[in-house]
């Protein structure tokens, strides 16, 4: 130690590149320089930490943003296709969407060429199918309301008009749903209850896949 005001003796370090023996180096400017570069350094630490946290807080974030994107963005994208689809679910039947349901139910749909004649006391033509060896013929109303109009002056249990024999070649089994009415012709009560089951289970919805 060295008495204030006093100065420090000088170091002599070698320097090898030089080839010089010993290079002169007073002590108290060899310390100011170590100091300054610990804090220098310690600066340089603490900055550094300081970004990864805020780098890693900010990555955190945005990496939430796009989940929370996809969630917002999933229920218009659903809609969107729902609507755009060439079979849409709106919650009434279309001919496309029976088709479905029969097909998911275990039966083999053949639709009939040409168009079916049509029906006393309907007001829409039928559209006729082969279901193994049973005929199936399905009027699909623009809505309820048109359907139950008809319906008013059936004779469920015949199909026909009240009051007017049977025009259908064997007993009909008589289903409907929402605004669709299906009457089936044939000698296996197995068959008609599948189909019975299948339709009256419901028309497909807006949020159901079914």
């Amino acid at each position: 130690m060295t008495g204030e005001g006093e100065s420090s003796p000088p170091f002599c370090i070698r320097d090898y590149q030089s080839h010089h023996s010993c290079q002169r180096v007073d002590a108290s400017h060899l310390y100011w320089q170590m100091t300054a570069r610990t804090l220098f350094l310690l600066c340089v630490s603490v900055g550094a930490c300081g970004r990864g946290s805020r780098q890693s807080s900010d990555s955190g974030s945005v990496r939430d943003l796009p989940a929370q994107s996809i969630a917002s963005s999933s229920a218009p994208a659903a809609s969107t296709r729902a609507n755009t689809s060439p079979c849409p679910r709106t919650g009434r039947w279309a001919l496309c969407s029976l088709e479905k349901r029969l097909q998911q139910s275990g039966f083999v749909v053949k639709r009939d060429s040409g168009d079916a004649p049509r029906r006393a006391g309907f007001t829409v033509a039928p559209a006729a199918y082969t279901l193994g060896h049973s005929h199936l013929e399905v009027f699909v109303y623009p809505s309820e309301a048109a359907l139950a109009k008809d319906i008013a002056s059936i004779d469920t249990l015949t199909a026909s008009p009240r009051g007017r024999p049977s025009s259908w070649e064997t007993p009909p089994t008589f289903v409907r749903s929402a605004n669709l009415v299906a009457i089936l012709l044939t000698d296996s009560p197995v068959q008609a209850e599948r189909l019975t089951l299948a339709i009256t289970a419901g028309a497909p919805q807006p949020d159901s896949g079914r």
